[in-house]
């Protein structure tokens, strides 16, 4: 209860949010103010694209190669406490469809990411240490594919929260990766992903 009431004082105010739809970005881009990797090895592809299925038309940020865990984030963002938010549609992928969200980022080897899997209709919870992905915690939930879904986490001190499509998912503490870090998007392995709608703020 302790750790709902906290949740529930951190977020009750959106004065620092900031959103980014992509639109103002020219396609086949990586958006400005954005810097794109990979956790391991691989070829990931980042780039803005028109879709008429976005949320928020007429643009998308769209992963289209491969690797480990490709991931995208703002830089420029240090947040300690907080949350980030995100739309996402998995659109292919043989070995994964997945999407999700970073937080902590200090770089590509050392951040937090909730995400779901289109493949195996669950969401899950890792912190990624020097270049290795942790399980925290799986939760299975219906995620049909070629759909547009929310992931959503709130973070203050230890506590973790994980909401997916509007509903808390995962709530837990855990203190692996302390202190401000970035935030941004993230996928795996051969995830051709569309993200729209990315928000984030502070206290």
């Amino acid at each position: 209860m302790k750790g709902l009431v906290i949740m529930a004082t951190l977020f009750s105010a959106t004065a620092a949010a900031q959103t980014a739809g992509f639109d103002a970005d020219p396609t086949g881009t990586l958006p400005a103010g954005w810097r794109a990797g990979v956790t391991g090895r691989g070829s990931p592809k980042w780039t803005v694209e028109a879709d008429a299925s976005a949320p928020s038309r007429p643009n998308v940020l769209k992963q289209s190669g491969s690797g480990t865990f490709p991931w995208c984030v703002r830089p420029d963002v240090a947040l300690a406490d907080g949350w980030v938010e995100v739309r996402f549609k998995p659109l292919a992928g043989r070995e994964d469809q997945a999407g999700g969200v970073v937080w902590r980022w200090k770089d590509g080897d050392n951040y937090y990411v909730a995400r779901a899997n289109a493949l195996e209709n669950n969401v899950s919870l890792y912190y990624t240490a020097s270049g290795r992905r942790n399980t925290l915690k799986y939760v299975d939930a219906p995620v049909p594919g070629n759909s547009w879904h929310t992931m959503r986490v709130e973070f203050a001190g230890k506590i973790i929260r994980v909401i997916y499509d509007g509903k808390p998912t995962i709530e837990m503490e855990d203190a692996h990766i302390a202190g401000s870090g970035a935030v941004g998007v993230w996928t795996k392995a051969d995830s051709v992903t569309l993200f729209d709608d990315f928000g984030y703020g502070g206290k």
